[in-house]
């Protein structure tokens, strides 16, 4: 799986939108994945600091994580 799949899974589950970045950053209170030089993050984002922070080697590990955090 990469984003572009999980976004359309979260959508299909009626994920609200602004739960969750797909991009990385470090939006208010959401969500987060985000890839960079072939480490893949997941974290939430709370008030400026990542939280709960787990890293994957690989895009399919990190959608499949993300996907079952944020459904839970």
């Amino acid at each position: 799986m990469d984003r572009k799949e999980l976004e359309v899974l979260l959508a299909n589950k009626n994920i609200r939108r602004d739960a969750y970045s797909l991009n990385g950053g470090l939006p208010n209170e959401a969500y987060c994945l985000d890839g960079k030089n072939g480490i893949w993050k997941t974290y939430y984002s709370e008030r400026g600091s990542a939280v709960s922070v787990k890293e994957f080697d690989t895009e399919n590990d990190a959608c499949e994580y993300f996907l079952n955090w944020i459904i839970h």
